[in-house]
């Protein structure tokens, strides 16, 4: 797959691509019917409107809504994702856990993305820091599971295939970060989910005993879009972007160089003396653009207070 820098910078957020799609999507957020009885078989797929409904639309035959196997475990050639969260800029609103939730229809009894308050000592300022799944260059998970559904892509995407797992979560075991979360009953997923049909690069229809995470939304960055997580930030506080390129860019459209950006802000990774090599580098919480919290003005935030959930 061939994506210019400029292309995935100007592609914008999903929401652009429902907008655009608006002849297939009713006002009420219902599927659309082919316009006659000769139209083409159509593969499901989701859009996000304007409103941030999630609606189910229909894209032509021949149209590549679904990735191969082999694509979906290669990943996009010539690409290696990466994250920045910028901790300075992080209000704690929350928005990014609640979209990513709502885009990957995530029960309430669980976060893909959770967003800690955080304070270092009792002298210092509290801050608020997202956590997503870190997507390890060298993933304990991937190393534990024994039937290969935990697996590390080429475009640097750690992924979980549920037609795979077998449930022993050995994977939830190794991974330090507690990023994981079970399925212990059978899942109650909306008929948009399942209209859709199962690929590891979305993580739905859900399955009774596997594992799932936070996937940095595979399928949005092989049609040169960002992250859910990324593309609703009202703060602009999570970059996204290609380290061959040594690009990244945020809501705001704003782009800027990786290594520039890591190097003069003194970026660190979340737990790096374990050596798993994390693909989410965080900016320090210094000169904040907010009201810490507590203070007269911050958001209560949509914060974790360290129960994990297993």
């Amino acid at each position: 797959m061939s994506m210019e820098r400029r292309e995935f910078l100007r592609s914008g957020l999903l929401v652009a691509g429902g907008a655009a799609a608006g002849a297939l999507i009713p006002a009420h957020g219902d599927v659309a019917e082919p316009a006659t009885s000769n139209a083409p078989a159509a593969a499901a797929t989701l859009a996000l409107t304007p409103d941030g409904d999630l609606v189910v639309t229909h894209a032509p035959r021949g149209a590549s809504a679904r990735p191969t196997s082999e694509e979906v475990r290669r990943g996009v050639p010539g690409r290696k994702w990466v994250m920045v969260i910028d901790l300075a800029n992080c209000d704690g609103c929350g928005v990014c856990s609640m979209t990513c939730a709502k885009s990957h229809f995530v029960p309430s009894d669980r976060q893909w993305l959770r967003v800690f308050r955080m304070q270092d000592d009792p002298a210092s300022t509290p801050y608020w820091m997202p956590r997503p799944c870190f997507h390890c260059d060298d993933p304990p998970c991937a190393r534990v599971c024994p039937v290969g559904a935990t697996f590390k892509r080429d475009d640097g995407i750690v992924l979980i295939d549920n037609e795979r797992c077998i449930g022993c979560r050995f994977c939830m075991a190794a991974c330090p970060y507690s990023v994981r979360t079970f399925n212990w009953g059978r899942p109650n997923d909306p008929p948009a989910a399942t209209a859709r049909g199962y690929s590891p690069e979305w993580g739905y229809p859900r399955r009774v005993g596997t594992a799932e995470k936070c996937d940095f939304c595979p399928d949005m960055a092989r049609d040169g879009k960002l992250p859910h997580c990324a593309g609703v930030c009202p703060m602009g506080a999570i970059w996204f972007g290609d380290e061959n390129e040594d690009a990244v860019t945020n809501s705001r459209g704003e782009t800027v160089q990786l290594s520039k950006l890591l190097r003069d802000r003194a970026a660190f990774r979340e737990l790096e003396e374990l050596g798993t090599k994390p693909r989410v580098y965080y900016l320090p919480p210094d000169n904040r653009h907010y009201p810490a919290p507590g203070e007269p003005g911050a958001q209560n935030g949509n914060q974790s207070h360290g129960v994990e959930q297993r």
